[in-house]
């Protein structure tokens, strides 16, 4: 598995001949939009910073558009959606978290939440996190205190922070009790996933 950033909470996560794009960025977006190709495309809110799922089709790649809450088998990529509310952009909005599994490994994409407190059933849907995806740059999305807190109460063994400035990745990864320096890639195997404990990649935006 390969996973790469691509700005704001777009990540675009490889394996074999299958590509996922979580919340690509629209053309509409003050953020610069995503490109590149991909077969299954997740967007967790109908914003411009995370709507821009036609940026993720190109030449051969259409993708299918899960853009809601509910259960979803896509070749061999398992998916199912919570939705909650939030705000964002000072409008209350439904934000869906993913959790996807694939390559034996589960994930969970947090998206654009606002508050740390997810519905306990939610949670317990959960099981054991893999990797976490969570927003850590405070205003729309999660405070850092409050994002830290959210990642080690889920237990995830691999954590990787979006929606982040430098100021509140500082912050983040100084609650986490860690230092790391910023990677273009990661490319995981799932016996690598499964000896970490708690540990914080953070990708550049590529």
């Amino acid at each position: 598995m390969i996973i790469t950033h691509h700005g704001g909470q777009s990540f675009k996560v490889s394996f074999g001949n299958t590509t996922l794009a979580f919340d690509p960025v629209s053309k509409q977006s003050k953020l610069d939009s995503t490109k590149f190709g991909s077969d299954v495309a997740f967007i967790s809110m109908n914003h411009p910073d995370f709507n821009g799922a036609d940026q993720v089709a190109h030449s051969s790649k259409q993708p299918f558009v899960v853009a809601g809450p509910g259960e979803y088998e896509i070749g061999d990529v398992v998916a199912r959606g919570y939705g909650l509310k939030t705000t964002y952009d000072k409008v209350e909005r439904y934000n869906t978290i993913y959790q996807v599994k694939l390559e034996d490994m589960n994930m969970v994409f947090l998206g654009a939440i606002s508050s740390p407190d997810i519905d306990p059933k939610i949670l317990g849907e959960f099981g054991d996190v893999d990797i976490l995806f969570v927003p850590v740059g405070g205003g729309d999305v999660l405070e850092v205190p409050q994002a830290a807190k959210l990642a080690l109460k889920l237990e995830a063994k691999l954590i990787i922070p979006m929606h982040f400035d430098k100021t509140s990745l500082t912050a983040f990864l100084k609650e986490m009790g860690t230092s790391v320096d910023m990677v273009e890639k990661l490319t995981l195997k799932k016996k690598d996933v499964y000896e970490m404990e708690g540990e914080v990649a953070v990708l550049k935006v590529v």
